[in-house]
């Protein structure tokens, strides 16, 4: 029940000293800050960490062909290990929750030599021959036109998608490429798309300086015939692909007849294995930030339990003119446990509001000075907000209980005889 005169005692007790009021939540404000802005802290390192992934879906592994460590059935030890087209049909077949096994080709690369022209303008960039499905394993923002599609694949169409650094190096200003042909090692190919990374505010170098075209051109273009560089796998939602990992390297050993135990000859490379130790290491530094938190609070919680037991001294012939005028222990408890929640949460907001504050700086700072590497949008979960408001109020109850309890247990008259 609200009661106008016993919010005008506790307000009156808290201004009585306002130095030492001011002390006594600072070790709450100081305690709540720090919890926030650790975990602030160890989400903006996490969501910096997890953009060098490139945006890739992280159930997925890359597997690529090496040379072999083991002579096998007669093939000698130090061959290189050759993965075939044919090995993707084999793997969707033998592993349905596989949800898309995508065989890529390189060419060139954005720090080697001219490999792109048009008109008179030349570049150097990377090539990949790739199939549809690549899209939902990489993420990207089509900007103009379409990625790839089943047609190009299917009728060996010479067209490509480039990246926004492909468009500032072969084009114009206000010219448009959708389109337009680039001659690729001297092959020409029709642009049907622009792409850019959407979760960047400038795209890596590399990606943006990219070139996708179907992979079955690549394959006549420039020779590869049915050879595949690598393959990105990704599994679907309710399997790991780190489960499936051993299964799919030993498929590949026995389709390219490597031996069993020859760890060397496929290569690969598990990002759902590395995010999840990674997002494991994260998840270790926020319990560090909930501990180091909780035990700033703890002892500002301590703080203003002595500060009250002080309070309770000082008041202690109020205490018994109010128990001689009829005043029940419950009311000389609820006073007491009332003030020193009051006072836990008002400097707990402080601090969540100046948290907050800070965490806003940190985004606008990051906004306008640009990516920061392994470093991005610090925040915190509005139930973070939540719980830290109920350890408050617990935090509260427990720092006026013991005060409380001992404030109730003085008999009126040896509280009036006090001095």
């Amino acid at each position: 029940m609200f009661s106008k005169d016993r919010w005008s005692e506790i307000l009156e007790a808290l201004n009585a000293n306002r130095f030492r009021t001011f002390l006594t939540a600072f070790g709450v404000f100081w305690g709540i800050l720090i919890l926030v802005l650790l975990l602030a802290m160890t989400n903006g390192l996490r969501t910096g960490v997890a953009k060098d992934f490139g945006d890739f879906a992280t159930n997925s592994m890359f597997v690529w062909s090496q040379s072999a460590s083991i002579p096998y059935k007669g093939l000698p030890k130090g061959r290189r290990v050759q993965l075939k087209i044919s090995d993707v049909a084999a793997l969707k077949e033998k592993f349905p929750q596989l949800q898309y096994v995508s065989p890529r080709f390189q060419l060139g690369g954005y720090r080697g030599s001219n490999n792109v022209t048009r008109n008179d303008k030349t570049g150097a960039f990377q090539i990949n021959g790739d199939y549809p499905e690549y899209i939902y394993q990489q993420s990207m923002d089509i900007t103009q036109g379409r990625f790839l599609n089943y047609s190009d694949i299917h009728k060996n169409l010479k067209t490509a998608v480039i990246g926004i650094d492909v468009v500032k190096g072969l084009y114009d200003i206000g010219e448009e490429p959708i389109g337009s042909y680039i001659t690729i090692n001297g092959v020409n190919f029709k642009v049907v798309g622009v792409f850019k990374n959407p979760n960047s505010t400038g795209d890596s170098e590399e990606e943006a300086n990219t070139i996708f075209i179907p992979f079955t051109t690549f394959a006549k273009s420039f020779n590869s015939g049915d050879n595949v560089g690598y393959m990105a796998l990704t599994a679907s939602d309710e399997v790991s692909i780190s489960v499936l990992k051993p299964q799919i390297l030993a498929t590949l050993r026995e389709l390219r007849s490597v031996h069993p135990d020859d760890e060397r000859a496929i290569g690969n490379r598990d990002l759902a294995e590395q995010f999840a130790r990674i997002n494991g290491l994260f998840d270790i530094l926020s319990l560090v930030g909930y501990f180091v938190g909780g035990l700033v609070l703890l002892s500002g919680g301590i703080g203003i339990s002595n500060i009250m037991l002080i309070v309770v001294k000082e008041r202690t012939n109020e205490i018994g003119v109010r128990r001689a005028l009829g005043a029940t222990p419950w009311d000389i408890k609820a006073q007491i446990l009332q003030e020193s929640i009051v006072l836990t949460l008002i400097a707990g907001l402080a601090g969540i509001a100046f948290a907050s504050g800070f965490i806003w700086l940190m985004n606008y700072l990051l906004d306008q000075s640009g990516p920061v590497e392994n470093f991005a949008n610090p925040t915190v979960d509005i139930t973070v907000v939540g719980i830290a408001l109920i350890i408050l109020v617990i935090a509260g109850l427990l720092a006026g209980f013991i005060p409380s309890s001992r404030a109730t247990q003085m008999k009126p008259v040896d509280a009036l005889r006090t001095e």
